[in-house]
């Protein structure tokens, strides 16, 4: 049976998931490439953006899990792009080029409607307004027996996992701390949600942590 999983999700050690003030020149947010360290150097990511070489290793090997195995994605208005309100034009198609790293139906949550985007490689955009249980059935529907991911940003994943929807979350947590930001898991007590640790694999630049429900 196909899960809800969270992968790939940058945690600093004091709890932030993304820094303030995300903006065109900051899509990480202020100081939040510090919590991606782990990330860049991989082989993965180097094939992500064209390039030969990067390094393999645990840190690679969480990086491809991170991608790899999903029917569908789910992204919250933020992950996909800077702007604010209403769609101004259709110009706007995402931080990542013509050939977004995703390769399979994802299902944007906002207010503001907007047509279908299909993108090279088998990405395909779909907005939703009609909130995270809509952007779910539909995400269900089109990942069949395959898993579905939620990608983000943090409030996103904060909604799906207070709904009860994540079955399994990877989080790779980073030797800093940004001191503000998007916190990840505030407020949110996740033992009495049934997660518990089932890995835990310390690198240089990270400490990758799966929690699963159950």
């Amino acid at each position: 049976m196909s899960k809800v999983r969270i992968a790939g999700f940058n945690v600093s050690m004091d709890g932030y998931a993304a820094g303030p003030n995300q903006s065109l020149e900051h899509p990480l947010g202020e100081n939040g490439p510090d919590i991606f360290q782990w990330f860049f150097p991989t082989r993965m990511f180097r094939e992500m953006i064209g390039q030969d070489g990067g390094e393999t290793g645990p840190d690679n090997d969480f990086a491809y899990r991170a991608m790899e195995g999903f029917g569908a994605f789910i992204l919250g208005r933020n992950m996909f792009g800077p702007i604010r309100g209403e769609w101004p034009d259709d110009e706007w198609k995402g931080w990542w080029g013509d050939n977004p790293p995703y390769h399979a139906p994802t299902f944007v949550l906002t207010r503001y409607p907007r047509e279908s985007i299909e993108m090279e490689g088998g990405t395909t955009f779909h907005f939703v307004t009609g909130g995270i249980e809509e952007a779910l059935r539909r995400a269900r529907e089109a990942a069949g027996d395959k898993d579905i991911k939620i990608g983000g940003g943090v409030a996103t994943a904060r909604q799906y996992i207070e709904a009860g929807h994540v079955d399994e979350m990877h989080l790779a947590m980073a030797p800093v701390v940004m001191g503000q930001g998007e916190p990840l898991f505030a407020g949110l007590d996740l033992r009495a949600m049934g997660y518990r640790t089932i890995e835990h694999v310390p690198t240089a630049r990270a400490t990758h942590v799966v929690l699963a429900r159950g």
